[in-house]
């Protein structure tokens, strides 16, 4: 068993039950082995028992014939072909004109019980001599009784026949169910986030297990303590980096004030155009750091509509210089779990890529609808779109489409998607509706009201 490889060989319920099944079978044999050969002899011992009553019954019955003739005629009885009774020869002996029936046994068999040949057939003979010298043969012949010891062997045997299958399949379903709370652990790890560090309830699970159960929950403390370190790192270097960085952004727009040559005017732009690269990662890196560190017992019931007003008023005016149209269709609202600021990153990031991925004189569209008991937004633009190959790349963090000309830092989708995948919702890319060009959004809300 152990060339078995990959997956059922390494299953541990799998060699159990093979191993147990061997095991059931294995003495299940020698216990059939057992009981057919005590059976048998059994069987035997009652069929000499047998033999030995008729003789002595016969034997004692007053009615015995006392002529020899008499005798024989009497002893032509047999009882449905399986024990035959028999009058032995006495010295006076039978009249020749008088044939003996067979089977035949010779008068010389001593009393007690013996096995004899007669002819070609082996019979079991027990021989009884009364007080008057009456001799009486009982016999039976051996195949007879063989087969009739093979067949009440057998009937002794049929339980642990039928038994041993069901045992087997009895323990299958034992062990399924013994190693159920093994499966419901795993899916509770598979349906975990990355944010989900909680310890692992070792109720219903063996003793044997705890320990293991004890060493993953001290594990996902590891990982939740070494996770919140980096976190912090991240949003404290951001937020360290803020105050030098504006200062910068200051001095290259007074700089820019003065006169400079031609070249010294593009370096400062190129210059001003990564400052302002790197104040929105700085910025991002904060929402990130944020989302990522605020308790998810905050969730709340907050309505849709509201969010997508208070993040209109920031967009509209970024909208309004590009001389795009920026729109709300329909009048849907719906109440989606979540914390505000989640729900306010997640429609602020939409509507700002779009906006800002928008060539001016272009159109967004936002768009709230029910489908079922889910919430759906969509938002719909006119850019250059995203490319089906490149459409799941781009909620990777720090990776970016290139040719579009626009500053950012390959972190907006992503942080989108963290947001999303907290508040259990689906988001997804594909081309906006015909016969415009561009991206549609489509964020799906399971935890709706």
């Amino acid at each position: 068993m152990d060339g078995v490889q990959g997956p059922l060989g390494a299953s541990l319920r799998w060699r159990l039950s093979l191993w147990l099944s061997l095991a059931i079978v294995a003495v299940a044999a020698v216990a059939g082995v057992i009981s057919f050969l005590w059976a048998t002899e059994e069987a035997h011992t009652l069929q000499d028992l047998q033999l030995r009553q008729t003789g002595y019954l016969i034997s004692r019955l007053d009615a015995v014939p006392a002529s020899p003739l008499a005798r024989e005629k009497a002893g032509d009885v047999d009882f449905d072909a399986r024990v035959v009774v028999r009058f032995l020869r006495t010295g006076n002996g039978l009249p020749a004109a008088t044939p003996p029936r067979p089977p035949v046994f010779s008068s010389l068999l001593s009393d007690g019980l013996q096995t004899v040949l007669v002819g070609r057939e082996q019979w079991r003979v027990f021989v009884k001599t009364n007080a008057r010298g009456v001799r009486v043969a009982v016999g039976q012949q051996t195949t007879v009784r063989d087969a009739a010891a093979r067949a009440s062997a057998l009937r002794t045997l049929t339980p642990i026949l039928l038994l041993a299958p069901v045992l087997v399949l009895l323990l299958g379903v034992l062990l399924k169910q013994m190693f159920k709370p093994f499966e419901t652990l795993a899916a509770e790890l598979g349906a975990r986030t990355e944010d989900e560090l909680g310890p692992l309830d070792h109720a219903g699970l063996p003793s044997e297990v705890w320990p293991f159960v004890v060493a993953i929950n001290a594990l996902l403390v590891r990982m939740g303590r070494s996770l919140a370190a980096q976190r912090r790192f991240i949003a404290d270097a951001a937020h360290e980096l803020r105050s030098p960085l504006t200062a910068m952004s200051l001095q290259a727009e007074r700089l820019g004030s003065a006169n400079m040559p031609r070249e010294a005017r593009s370096r400062l732009d190129a210059l001003s155009a990564g400052l302002q690269r790197t104040r929105i990662l700085l910025d991002q890196l904060l929402t990130l750091a944020r989302t990522q560190e605020a308790p998810r017992d905050a969730a709340a019931r907050v309505s849709i509509a509201h969010v997508i007003r208070e993040v209109l008023e920031d967009i509209v005016p970024i909208a309004e210089e590009k001389n795009i149209d920026l729109g709300l269709i329909g009048e849907a609202d719906g109440d989606v779990q979540a914390r505000l600021v989640d729900l306010k990153v997640l429609v602020k990031n939409l509507l700002d890529n779009a906006v800002r991925y928008t060539p001016p004189g272009g159109r967004v569209d936002l768009a709230v609808r029910r489908e079922g008991a889910a919430l759906v937004l969509q938002v719909d633009d006119t850019g250059p779109g995203i490319a089906a190959s490149e459409r799941e790349r781009v909620f990777d963090a720090f990776y970016r489409v290139l040719g579009n000309g626009e500053i950012g830092s390959g972190l907006g989708l992503a942080i989108t998607r963290s947001v999303a995948d907290s508040m259990q919702a689906t988001i997804a890319l594909s081309d906006s509706r015909p016969p415009q060009s561009g991206l549609r959004v489509t964020v799906t809300f399971r935890q709706a009201s």
